[in-house]
């Protein structure tokens, strides 16, 4: 089976993916394929911590899991993350983190 090359978005960009656990390097290799692609790296960790700091609606429920140290369930990070990329900085491409 042949491999399909990276498609690109409509608006010549990329929507890149960063999977793998923490400390195993994924922001740093974002910041190189993000300047690379000319794209934003969009990480959840600064979503939160945007969002807390910003004090926004989405913001105040993961305040409590962050403040306690667990992890902010699916369905709150997802919020998060759709109301991230319905920005304008990330509608020609994007890498998640």
């Amino acid at each position: 089976m042949a491999r399909r090359p990276l498609e690109v978005g409509p608006a010549g960009g990329h929507n890149l993916l960063m999977i793998g656990p923490p400390g195993s390097g994924k922001g740093t290799q974002a910041e190189h394929l993000a300047q690379h692609f000319g794209i934003p790296a969009v990480s959840t960790g600064e979503i939160f911590r945007s969002n807390v700091s910003r004090h926004t609606e989405l913001g105040k429920e993961p305040a409590k899991y962050l403040d306690d140290g667990d992890f902010v369930p699916d369905h709150l990070t997802n919020a998060l993350v759709k109301d991230r990329l319905l920005d304008a900085d990330v509608q020609a491409g994007f890498l998640l983190d």
